[in-house]
């Protein structure tokens, strides 16, 4: 449950609901749920804003390790570079995800698109290393567009809708990742093409932000005003007043805190401490195998262009098409995501144990794959299986964190990939120091890691178990 306002966020935490309850649209005690109609244009709104997010980020990062070798940079030096975005995604991801359950989604959202927006710039004028990793901070720290929009999704619909409506945003913001490399494999090869990307990409963000503040977020107020008990807990997230918050709460005793509110740093920290407890206790074991995923999937993009020209004297741009074709199937596998669970009886955990040992064959596939065909192939069902496995394990996250600050969850969820995206850069170099196999073998490896853990814990997420934990 995301309350959002100031002194809201910490009596979230604490506070408990009656057994039956559900966070969500329309939830109430003891009495089943009323039809509720979605906000639909609004959560097309949101998928666009991923769609564009990602078209715009993507015209840039396959080329960053092209343009920072063109700066004199050595691989150790590129790696560092590299790195350093990850260290302070670390960092930013939970305090940006509580920051946005604190002072709103629509706030958080402009500020974070325009200032990833002026980092994409800075980029596209850096004529050295310095000026390059200068560039990479703003991104760094701010670039949490999805996470945002992931929280935003969850605060709007019922729990059993999160994977559908998560899965959407998703295949939206991949059908922009297969858009994004082909527009900029084209645009690099002209004079001043990697300013131009930049220049473009920055272009989108301010587009991006223009949407944001153009949202229907009073199409909201009126459904939130129809259904208090579901969204009027998340009005703060959703641009509202603490008195509109006040008005439309369910439960008045939460409120009391709100005649003396806190400064919004202060429920930053507190919250952040509280759900410090939760994640030791309970979910260890879905963020270690999220860590490993997100690396084993890190390992795997991050020398795709340099392995295909080294292996198979594949172009720059041959292979930032085949990036956007393999794409496509993650794009599809968001749209077919609902069948799926329906297929696996809402079972997320089942669901991400089949997709990683598929995930894990591919990698092992693709690193000792003899022709581009057998390439293409892996390729294209990793870009399937790696999506249905992000979908679920961010599903897991929320459905076993329940009523505490779902931007938070999100964000600890942004800072473990982070710490994958320190790691990855690193453990690559040292692979492709072996062989142009090694990053996707060790891949391999550590997907056949978290199938392990999840095996060991697949007791923990049964059927009946996941049902009770998305109706309590």
């Amino acid at each position: 449950m995301v309350l959002g306002a100031a002194g809201v966020c910490r009596a979230g935490l604490g506070y408990s609901k009656p057994r039956g309850q559900e966070a969500g649209i329309g939830a109430q005690t003891g009495a089943p749920r009323p039809a509720v109609k979605q906000p639909r244009l609004f959560l097309l709104c949101v998928y666009l804003v991923g769609f564009l997010d990602l078209f715009g980020v993507s015209m840039v990062v396959p080329l960053l390790s092209i343009h920072i070798k063109s700066l004199g940079a050595s691989p150790t030096v590129a790696g560092i570079v590299g790195s350093s975005y990850g260290i302070l995604q670390l960092f930013s991801s939970p305090v940006v995800g509580c920051w946005s359950d604190v002072v709103g989604r629509r706030f958080s959202l402009l500020v974070c698109i325009l200032f990833s927006g002026l980092g994409y710039l800075i980029l596209g004028a850096s004529t050295n290393v310095f000026v390059f990793a200068l560039a990479r901070v703003p991104v760094g720290i701010f670039k949490h567009t999805l996470s945002i929009s992931r929280a935003l999704l969850s605060d709007l619909v019922p729990e059993k809708e999160w994977p559908l409506v998560i899965g959407q945003l998703n295949a939206a913001s991949s059908v922009g990742f297969i858009l994004g490399p082909m527009v900029g494999g084209y645009l690099i090869e002209l004079d001043g093409g990697f300013y131009l990307i930049c220049l473009i990409c920055f272009s989108v963000f301010l587009l991006n932000a223009g949407l944001v503040w153009l949202f229907p977020w009073s199409e909201i107020k009126v459904s939130s005003t129809k259904n208090s008990l579901g969204l009027g807990k998340n009005h703060a997230s959703l641009g509202k007043t603490d008195h509109e918050v006040q008005e439309a709460s369910p439960t008045p005793g939460i409120m009391v805190s709100e005649k003396m509110p806190r400064p919004s740093w202060m429920e930053v920290m507190s919250t952040l401490q509280d759900v410090k407890s939760l994640v030791f206790s309970k979910m260890w074991d879905i963020f270690l195998v999220r860590l490993l995923m997100a690396m084993a999937a890190l390992l795997y993009h991050s020398n795709f262009v340099l392995a295909l020209k080294e292996r198979f004297g594949v172009r720059p741009m041959v292979a930032g098409y085949l990036i956007s074709y393999s794409s496509t199937l993650g794009a599809l596998a968001g749209l077919v995501l609902g069948p799926i669970l329906r297929l696996y009886g809402h079972n997320s955990h089942r669901v991400l144990l089949h997709s990683s040992v598929l995930t894990f064959l591919l990698l092992l596939l693709y690193s000792m794959a003899p022709t581009m065909r057998t390439v293409i192939f892996s390729s294209t069902l990793l870009a399937f299986s790696t999506a249905i496995g992000r979908t679920c394990i961010t599903d897991l996250q929320l459905t076993v964190g329940g009523a505490h600050a779902r931007g938070t969850l999100i964000g600890l969820g942004q800072s473990v990939t982070a710490v994958g995206r320190v790691m990855a850069p690193i453990l690559s170099g040292v692979a492709q120091e072996v062989s142009p196999c090694g990053p996707p073998s060790l891949g391999a490896a550590l997907t056949l890691v978290a199938v392990f853990i999840m095996s060991l814990n697949k007791s923990r997420y049964g059927g009946d178990t996941t049902d009770r934990l998305k109706s309590e």
